[in-house]
Formats: structure tokens, sequence, C-alpha cells
């Protein structure tokens, strides 16, 4: 077995989810990648009913708490920039009941990586105070609730 200190986003299957398949493992720029690399499975995860897309995002963000913070553990360094399961569930929270159009997706991750990289208060709030597998998550959960709340916004209007 391998030491927890060895262990890479490549052999171990935490790491691996944690680092979202692999995306996070960009040596620049692992949060936005993480994001693209969030939305294939979102394209599936839109084909789902609303009720069942729900459930979905409330395990993986379960899951995610878990995942980032075993990682986060194994690795020696909270929130290692390469986990990026967060970035996963943001994103498809920002998605919720948006009708799948590539306009909207680009929209979405605009907001979404806007929010999560500026930190407006309470994100940042939480980032610095809250610790663990909940701390990396709850950040991108709420940046993806502000992004969710101004594309539903935009799509009202329209």
């Amino acid at each position: 077995m391998t030491q927890p200190s060895e262990r890479r986003w490549n052999n171990h299957w935490v790491h691996f989810l944690a680092f979202g398949f692999g995306s996070g493992a960009a040596p620049k720029a692992p949060g936005t990648f993480g994001t693209v690399a969030a939305i294939p499975v979102y394209l599936l995860l839109a084909q789902l009913p609303l009720v069942a897309y729900l459930v979905v995002l409330v395990l993986a963000f379960a899951l995610g708490v878990y995942l980032c913070g075993q990682a986060s553990k194994d690795m020696g360094v909270h929130d290692h920039g390469g986990i990026v399961w967060d970035e996963f569930v943001g994103f498809w929270i920002t998605m919720i009941a948006v009708p799948v159009h590539w306009t909207l997706i680009v929209v979405g991750f605009l907001l979404f990586r806007f929010f999560d990289i500026i930190k407006p208060f309470p994100i940042g709030w939480l980032d610095k105070r809250v610790h663990g597998g909940l701390g990396i998550m709850i950040d991108d959960v709420i940046a993806g609730l502000f992004a969710l709340a101004i594309l539903q916004l935009i799509l009202f209007l329209l």
C-alpha cells in the first residue's frame, strides 16, 4: 500500500476523484481546468429530471466533503490547488435548472469562476474559518449559489 504522503492524484481512487479525474493536476489554473472538466458531467446530469439532479448534487457534495478532506489530509496540505471536486459541485450548483445551451454554459462557467476567485462575503469569510473537507467544499457551494442566482436572474429577464 502506498503511504499517504506518497499518494498522487493518479494512484488512489480518492485522489483521482478529488483531483477531478486528473483535471486538477494542470500546472496552471487547476480550478479553471477542474471547472471545464465538470462540464461534460453536467451535460450528462442535465438529462436527469430536476429532482434526480438535486439528489445527485447532494450526494456529490457529501462525497466531496469526504474526498476533499481525505485528499487534503493525505497530502498534508489544506485545500491543495489540485483538489477540484469542489469546483465540480460548485459548477453543477450554478447550472441547476438551466437549459442546456452552450451560451448558458459559458455564462455559468464565467459567473462561477468569478465568485470562486473573488470570494465576496461570506465566501472568503467561510473559506478562512471552516476547515477540513467541509471547508474545502463550502466556499465553492456558496460561489455556485451566487452564480446560480445571477444566472437565474438573467434567464428570468430574457
